[in-house]
């Protein structure tokens, strides 16, 4: 017998490679479902693919042969079922790099790995937020690719997250205003040269910092299961909103859609670096609370740690429950607007926003509907994203998107 004969009886080997065949198209689907727990066995994959059980079980073959999926076939009867278990699956990715500038008053954090939507490995970038992109990305790029040295894993990828407008085709961060870096610096060119130099494998990606902590809730988090996801957050400075539909970001035709930032929801407030007066950037961000409650920030800590703080610390101070109410005020009015333009089916809040949401859901809550145009619109869910390192983690995910959508292409 030839070494490269199919060891298997006379038409077997041609009915499975059938089977594969047919199903390859699905293997990015497959993945996806998996990776998100929306497939945690093999008969839910057979029914959320619409395909045969034998196709299937070839798919879930051909991904694990890949290094992609793990298969149980031996998980073991749930408690109160009958009948043989299907197989379980799970994702083993451990391959990619995400990277994330998040700007306190003078720190920025820097690049980790992301297993199967966790954080598995963190380190921090650079200390000094340098007006030269190219040496903060470098430092960034540097952590990450140490990390990767450390934990022996392998890179398909990289992402990075930035707290500005990135500006599609090219990549440009239009806005990076809290990085003091040029506007229009062509952020995922120097990103992907960083990444080249660091001798990493893969292709680099760059998208605003809201836009990925979306995608990484919608995929692992407080927006898992939502068809229509607005997300809304708050992070050290600034307000910043992001779509995700049928599971995929709603960038717009050049990657600046929902910037909710510069919805005027006051408009005799304060000036807004835009031009305008009283917009959500300026109303609802840590800085205002704490200009509302009458403090002063401080160098010791980020704004946004401050203003939780405050707010945890001291909702009983009679001016920070006002200050709190006030831009809870703030905040409601602008997601009332949202509401009423992009009807979605939940809308989750991150930063600061997940804080007032906390100290006071009801009124938050009371708000949106009272502003909105149908009492459906208005009932929709307000929650709390849950990830920690959200940006983070969709920083990831954003390199990991190429392998869900052509899983044998990215890895040949």
């Amino acid at each position: 017998m030839s070494g490269n004969a199919d060891p298997r009886p006379a038409g077997e080997g041609t009915t499975s490679r059938t089977r594969l065949d047919r199903g390859r198209g699905a293997l990015g689907p497959a993945l996806e479902l998996v990776h998100t727990g929306r497939a945690p066995t093999r008969a839910v994959l057979t029914a959320e693919l619409g395909v045969t059980r034998a196709t299937a079980g070839a798919v879930a073959a051909e991904l694990e042969a890949l290094g992609l999926i793990r298969v149980d076939a031996r998980p073991g009867a749930a408690a109160g079922l009958q009948g043989r278990p299907s197989h379980r699956l799970s994702s083993v990715l451990d391959v990619n790099l995400g990277s994330v500038l998040r700007t306190t008053d003078a720190l920025l954090e820097a690049g980790a790995l992301r297993r199967d939507g966790r954080i598995v490995a963190t380190a921090p970038g650079c200390e000094v937020v340098d007006p030269d992109p190219a040496k903060v990305l470098g430092s960034v790029v540097a952590a990450g690719a140490e990390l990767l040295r450390e934990t022996g894993r392998r890179c398909v990828g990289a992402g990075l997250a930035v707290p500005s407008a990135v500006a599609e085709p090219e990549g440009l961060a239009l806005n990076p205003l809290h990085l003091a870096w040029p506007a229009g610096a062509p952020v995922r060119e120097i990103f992907a040269e960083q990444v080249r130099a660091a001798g990493l494998d893969g292709p680099a990606f760059a998208a605003n910092d809201v836009n990925l902590a979306a995608l990484a809730e919608h995929r692992h988090g407080a927006g898992r299961g939502s068809r229509d996801l607005l997300c809304v957050a708050t992070g050290h400075r600034g307000v910043g909103g992001a779509l995700v539909l049928d599971g995929r970001l709603h960038t717009g035709s050049s990657g600046l859609a929902l910037e909710v930032g510069h919805l005027a929801v006051n408009p005799d407030g304060r000036p807004c670096h835009c031009g305008s007066r009283g917009c959500l950037d300026v109303e609802a961000d840590p800085l205002a609370l704490l200009t509302a409650a009458g403090r002063d920030p401080g160098p010791e800590m980020s704004l946004l740690r401050q203003a939780d703080d405050l707010i945890r610390g001291q909702y009983g101070d009679p001016r920070v429950r006002t200050a709190t109410e006030q831009l809870i005020d703030r905040l409601g009015l602008g997601l009332a607007g949202l509401v009423n333009i992009l009807n979605p089916d939940r809308i989750i809040l991150g930063g600061l926003h997940r804080t007032l949401l906390e100290a006071d859901p009801d009124r938050l809550r009371a708000v949106v509907a009272d502003r909105s145009l149908w009492g459906r619109s208005g009932g929709v869910p307000i929650l709390a994203c849950t990830l920690d390192h959200n940006s983070l983690v969709g920083a990831a995910e954003l390199a990991w998107q190429p392998v869900l959508d052509d899983p044998l292409g990215a890895l040949a």
